[in-house]
């Protein structure tokens, strides 16, 4: 309990100096988005200017730094992050949550796939290194070595151009369905979806594959294991129950800070694609200074990954009999 409410302390500081952070450098930087709304109507009287800018988010109201301060922490607890200036007059909320789902969907997925694959492929290589699924990890590298957004288009030009096997981007056929829980629409975004996760499972499952088999190699020779083997236990359980449990601890911090940066989406990705996530969303607003939007996903990608690193901790120290020690002993 103890550790439970010191790393909820860590935590809760690290986001009140995210939010910080998110509501001050913006103000850093020259000019402010009600500013470039008005140099494009000059005929507006100082009342509009003051209305455009409670509208957009009240925290860009004039007053002292200290009032939209609090205005603006009073908005963030309250999931109010104002309109956005591109899509005048949609709200930000709105727009995120059109395009979160896409990413969570698609990148998340790919992740949890390269993620298992990456741990499975590490643990044989682990046990049995120096044999062929070792001796492949130099080639899979290869691939994790490649940008994806280059790989991305190679697959786009030849699996989507050349063999018309699969669609070459965008999120679904718009000229054929329309969003909604139906069959149609879901096998069109299934369809579309391919390509993208291929990509990111490819470049990234070696370096799953690599960390859990320099850690079961590590693990392997502990006495525990050793002694497991000695006393002549199968060896299936040797690997999972005394070797690879031990070894999966480290690789599950890589993943919670994986699956936080979900969130931000693969952005080079989303460009090549035109997939409607967030990671291009985030694109379109930095392309239009479009401050309240970028606040917005800002946050949204610091939580999630602060939350997926709380849940890491809670698991490891779920799973791991030593770290509880060494809380019950501070």
């Amino acid at each position: 309990m103890p550790f439970i409410v010191r790393r909820l302390a860590f935590y809760f500081v690290a986001a009140w100096v995210a939010i910080t952070l998110n509501f001050f450098i913006p103000r850093a930087m020259p000019g402010n988005p009600v500013q470039s709304i008005i140099a494009k109507f000059p005929n507006l009287t100082p009342d509009a200017e003051k209305a455009l800018a409670i509208m957009l988010g009240g925290s860009l109201a004039k007053g002292s730094l200290w009032s939209q301060y609090v205005t603006y922490l009073g908005h963030v607890f309250t999931f109010n992050f104002g309109t956005d200036i591109a899509n005048f007059p949609t709200p930000v909320t709105t727009l995120i949550g059109q395009s979160l789902p896409w990413t969570l969907t698609l990148v998340g997925v790919a992740t949890i796939i390269a993620f298992l694959l990456g741990t499975g492929l590490g643990i044989l290589a682990g046990w049995r290194h120096g044999g062929w699924l070792d001796r492949s990890l130099p080639g899979l590298m290869f691939l994790q070595a490649i940008p994806y957004f280059f790989l991305a288009l190679v697959l786009v030009d030849v699996v989507a151009v050349t063999l018309h096997w699969l669609p070459p981007g965008q999120g679904f056929d718009g000229r054929t369905t329309t969003p909604g829980w139906h069959w149609n629409f879901i096998g069109s975004a299934v369809q579309h979806a391919i390509l993208p996760a291929f990509t990111i499972v490819v470049t990234s499952v070696a370096g799953w594959m690599l960390q859990m088999r320099n850690v079961m190699i590590t693990t392997i020779s502990e006495d525990y294991v050793v002694a497991a083997q000695a006393k002549g236990l199968p060896n299936h359980r040797v690997i999972y129950t005394y070797a690879a449990r031990n070894a999966l601890l480290p690789q599950l911090q890589g993943f919670g800070l994986a699956l936080g940066f979900v969130v931000s989406g693969a952005l080079v990705m989303e460009i090549v694609f035109a997939y409607p996530g967030i990671g291009l969303l985030l694109l379109n607003a930095v392309s239009s200074d479009d401050f309240p939007l970028m606040q917005a996903i800002f946050l949204v990608i610091t939580f999630a990954v602060l939350i997926a690193n709380l849940i890491v901790d809670l698991i490891i120290v779920f799973f791991d009999p030593r770290v509880r020690a060494r809380e019950v002993g501070r």
